[in-house]
């Protein structure tokens, strides 16, 4: 029996070998660049803990506090998002294009319709960016993470128009991949600031 493999059966295996570790080192670089994303948030929330046990009048002139209501609604609407997102990684990982474009799009109309709720609640706020140290901070960190969400939306926009081209898919998820994970992350952020300035009033 022949036990001696050719240069030719060698080479497919060790090709994909290759892209794994390709795409491994890109991943391992993207989940860099979310911690330090990571660092940048957690400095706007030790500096608004430390701003809010240390001020005796914290809300500005007149506000009793913040209506907390549709900003719940839109809470579960971007964490439920998530969930539909990672269903549209696994409708792509079954090559199931149709159902993986149906997901995205429900994603991004998710994340779209945050960020409508958040306009709307800025349009009707008695106080502004100047108002105060808690009026500075609440517009500080609201608006950095809407910019996150919106980047998010961006990034779904670009990996879904990507699905339209022919066998763009057929060498590694890392596009979605990460797509997914900073969705995951932005809904994260938001549920720390979500209970930093709605529910610790």
């Amino acid at each position: 029996m022949d036990s001696s493999i050719s240069s030719e059966e060698l080479q497919p295996h060790h090709g994909h070998e290759h892209g794994h570790d390709e795409e491994g080192s890109k991943m391992f670089g993207f989940i860099v660049f979310l911690l330090s994303e990571s660092v940048i948030f957690l400095s706007f929330f030790a500096g608004y803990i430390i701003y809010k046990t240390s001020t005796v009048n914290w809300l500005p002139a007149g506000v009793s506090g913040l209506e907390i209501k549709e900003p719940s609604v839109n809470t579960v609407i971007l964490v439920a998002s998530s969930f539909v997102i990672y269903f549209a990684e696994k409708a792509l990982e079954r090559h199931d294009l149709t159902s993986y474009r149906l997901l995205l799009f429900l994603t991004m109309a998710m994340g779209g319709y945050f960020l409508y709720g958040q306009a709307v609640e800025w349009s009707s706020l008695e106080f502004g960016f100047t108002s105060g140290t808690f009026g500075g901070m609440f517009y500080l960190l609201t608006g950095f993470h809407g910019l996150h969400v919106f980047t998010g939306i961006l990034l779904q926009l670009i990996v879904l128009l990507r699905s339209f081209i022919p066998g763009n898919f057929d060498h590694g998820h890392f596009g979605i991949n990460a797509t997914s994970l900073f969705w995951h992350f932005v809904d994260v952020i938001w549920i720390v600031l979500f209970i930093l300035i709605y529910v610790w009033q």
